[in-house]
């Protein structure tokens, strides 16, 4: 069965690097239009755009600190005006930030942990529900990480934590808006080959983690971005509530 998203706008947050981009290129490779949000990472989500467009699809770039909700309100009110409204969300946007103890950590970096973790699809998701609502249609995937059940590893408690609060919004938010047609459901990325492990994980840490994982390597974030399309699609029509684990073997239910 081919996966069929024509005439369904998705956005994704956070998708100028790593998942996200990943992400985007799937959903625009199935049909839809995708808004490429970036807050920093302008080049990158370009060339993602510029990537898309390039093989025939349709994609736009869009800048929003998802952090802030006076932007947040301005970006979803805009696509929503100019794209006829939101078939599919992605909230993959979040960041580690830093690795730190918690008894050495100021309570500005776990309010800027939390702020870009958790705050962000709290807000993202607000803003789109509405118009979800008004198709009586829409899916909407959480990434949060395997980090959310084994509590991650050194200097990521707070990290880890923010993540579960994810999960734990995702289970939530899909019993209060089944109803309404709009079915939730979330990834948890294990280790997967990106930017991300780049400047937060050491060789050697990587090294230790592909030992343990049964398949014995990283993810691709391509692998991840697959489990994102079927959550979108069709063929989970009766997936609902689910953190999809995503992580080679390394945590098994």
């Amino acid at each position: 069965m081919t996966i069929n998203l024509e005439n369904q706008v998705a956005l994704v947050t956070g998708a100028g690097t790593g998942i996200g981009k990943a992400i985007a290129l799937r959903l625009a490779e199935a049909g839809a239009k995708v808004i490429v949000n970036y807050n920093s990472s302008k080049e990158a989500a370009e060339a993602v755009v510029a990537d898309i467009n390039g093989k025939g699809g349709t994609a736009t770039a869009y800048q929003c600190d998802v952090t802030d909700e006076a932007q947040v309100k301005e970006m979803i009110a805009k696509i929503g005006a100019e794209c006829g409204g939101i078939d599919i969300l992605i909230n993959n946007a979040g960041s580690l930030i830093e690795r730190c103890p918690v008894a050495e950590m100021s309570t500005e970096l776990w309010e800027r942990i939390i702020n870009v973790n958790v705050k962000s699809v709290f807000l993202v998701t607000k803003y789109v529900i509405p118009l979800m609502k008004e198709k009586q249609y829409g899916r909407i995937v959480n990434v949060s990480s395997v980090a959310a059940r084994n509590g991650g590893g050194g200097g990521a408690v707070m990290y880890a934590t923010a993540k579960g609060a994810v999960s734990t919004f995702t289970k939530g938010l899909a019993k209060e808006l089944c109803d309404d047609g709009i079915l939730v459901n979330g990834i948890a990325p294990g280790v997967i080959t990106t930017p991300f492990h780049d400047r937060f994980t050491s060789a050697e840490a990587r090294e230790n983690f592909r030992k343990v994982i049964p398949l014995g390597r990283e993810g691709d974030p391509l692998e991840v971005a697959d489990a994102a399309l079927y959550l979108v699609s069709p063929l989970s029509s009766y997936v609902l509530g689910e953190m999809v684990e995503v992580n080679g073997g390394q945590l098994m239910d």
